[in-house]
């Protein structure tokens, strides 16, 4: 029995994705008054995308609670519809691109934070939120995927749906940089066009491959073969009482093979 009901969790970690949205857009930083906003920033869409996603979640449950034996074929029509976006949300979205966002941004910080978070940065956003956003987003996604099962859409569809994500960010980030001048990132400023399109092509081959490790993951967490324990005995009892004409038929065999075994002391 779980200690924390998967809907508690739910709601534990979209209140704390709200907070933390809320706190980040009430810090009065320079680069959100700049072109794009803080929607030019990947973590900052990130963030949006689990709340929206782990609103869903939220939703669902509730969904689910209130149609349950209701008998409405049309609330359940409602419901799957929910629970195939949630699902479809999961696996395009909040899992390849939250584990995107951790792993690129502390691999680069790492191996120099000026290139990703400058320590000017650490004047206006505290240590928690930087964690809020950077780190806490990959074991959240990790236990939604541990506590629930997920249908995968086809991978074509999947494939198609992250890449046409993967591409038009990086399209938005290179029209930031012809209307502003600047790079949303100071690592994009220290590379050459050639490293610069090496790098898309690999963060989007990153994003593709990342969404393979999400539908493995699913699959090897729900749809492992599991083996059944054999039944127990007050089980079987209730199988052999349900099962009048087999139990006759044993009976028969037992009593002609009793017949059997006195026939033949008989003859002895």
């Amino acid at each position: 029995m779980a200690l924390v009901p998967c809907q508690v969790l739910r709601v534990a970690i979209l209140l704390s994705y709200c907070s933390i949205l809320c706190n980040y857009k009430a810090i009065e930083m320079p680069s959100h008054q700049t072109y794009g906003g803080s929607w030019k920033f990947l973590t900052f869409i990130d963030l949006v995308i689990q709340a929206v996603f782990f609103g869903i979640c939220v939703l669902t449950d509730l969904s689910s609670l209130l149609t349950r034996g209701s008998g409405n074929q049309e609330q359940e029509r409602q419901l799957r519809k929910l629970i195939s976006l949630r699902d479809w949300t999961l696996a395009v979205l909040a899992f390849p691109v939250g584990v995107f966002v951790v792993a690129v941004f502390w691999t680069i910080y790492a191996y120099d934070r000026e290139m990703i978070y400058p320590r000017l940065l650490d004047n206006f956003i505290p240590g928690w939120l930087n964690h809020g956003m950077h780190t806490t987003v990959l074991p959240f996604i990790l236990i939604e995927m541990r506590t629930s099962h997920h249908q995968y859409p086809s991978r074509s569809s999947g494939l198609a749906a992250i890449c046409t994500f993967s591409v038009g960010y990086i399209l938005w980030v290179c029209w930031i940089h012809h209307v502003t001048g600047m790079w949303v990132y100071p690592f994009l400023e220290h590379i050459g066009s050639g490293a610069r399109i090496i790098f898309f092509g690999s963060t989007t081959l990153l994003m593709n491959s990342l969404y393979l490790l999400g539908e493995a993951l699913n699959s090897y967490i729900w749809d492992a073969p599991r083996t059944k324990p054999p039944p127990s005995q007050d089980t079987q009892s209730s199988l052999n009482y349900a099962n009048p004409v087999k139990n006759l038929c044993k009976d028969k065999q037992t009593l002609e093979g009793l017949e059997r075994q006195e026939l033949e002391r008989v003859v002895i």
